[in-house]
């Protein structure tokens, strides 16, 4: 039997009742199928809901999986799912639905773009992602950041699609890129209602109020934020398709489990 004098005996059982207390204690994987309480897969909310999750493969800005996407998933808090879902029912009225491109984001993700954006010369993406930005200045123009609001969970990257839902173009690495200002017809073609831009467009048309888009697009950005900002969702003033819950359960807390 063990003294409880003995440090070697002792050490142990501090170590399981640690891990009991936090089973996400070394911020590397849950238990599998798990989640931090308060969060949920988007589909258990709204199994309707048409997923598009761009950093788990290559079609996005950094031109890579993005570090912490292990699989296509929107995982988000419960509060903001709960909120999308009357949005979503909004939506089918009229045969449309919301389209995700990203939800919660790990910190790990955050720290990869940030290590993307220093590397200056690794310019891959720019012709469609940033084609008036130069690369040094991403920082300074707030397009990347050390810490974003994805990752306390309540803040998704979302469009409009019509039902039945398009056909996608199918993203092949390695082909002829275009400027994600372009057209709807010449830039890459998203299967959603046209915004003006593409997703994660570093352009000043992709501000809400841009007055660059025509008045279709302004339209359809306008029903878009109409609909988020009545089930309590923000507008990042950058994005027309960044959205917040003002009431976020999780204001202070950046997380970093992946998603998968």
């Amino acid at each position: 039997m063990c003294s409880p004098i003995k440090p070697y005996c002792i050490m142990p059982l501090i170590i399981f009742l640690v891990m009991l207390a936090s089973p996400c204690i070394l911020e590397q994987r849950c238990i599998a199928g798990s989640l931090p309480e308060g969060f949920t897969d988007i589909t258990q909310a709204i199994p309707s809901v048409v997923l598009d999750i761009r950093y788990f493969g290559p079609h996005n800005f950094v031109g890579e999986r993005v570090d912490g996407y292990l699989g296509p998933k929107c995982i988000i808090t419960k509060k903001a799912a709960e909120a999308l879902s009357k949005v979503q029912g909004d939506l089918k009225e009229f045969s449309l639905s919301l389209k995700i491109y990203d939800c919660y984001r790990p910190q790990r993700a955050v720290n990869h773009f940030v290590r993307w954006a220093g590397n200056v010369n690794d310019t891959k993406t720019k012709k469609e992602f940033y084609p008036g930005v130069d690369k040094k200045n991403l920082f300074r123009d707030g397009y990347i950041a050390g810490k974003s609001g994805h990752s306390r969970g309540s803040t998704v990257d979302l469009t409009i699609v019509p039902l039945p839902v398009p056909d996608q173009e199918q993203y092949v690495p390695g082909q002829p890129l275009q400027e994600c200002y372009l057209p709807a017809e010449k830039r890459f073609r998203d299967n959603s209602v046209d915004m003006g831009t593409g997703f994660d467009c570093f352009d000043e048309q992709s501000h809400p109020a841009s007055r660059k888009v025509g008045v279709q697009q302004r339209m359809n950005r306008l029903l878009l934020k109409s609909l988020m900002e009545r089930y309590g969702f923000k507008n990042y003033d950058q994005e027309w398709w960044h959205f917040t819950l003002r009431n976020e359960p999780f204001p202070g807390t950046y997380f970093d489990f992946p998603v998968e």
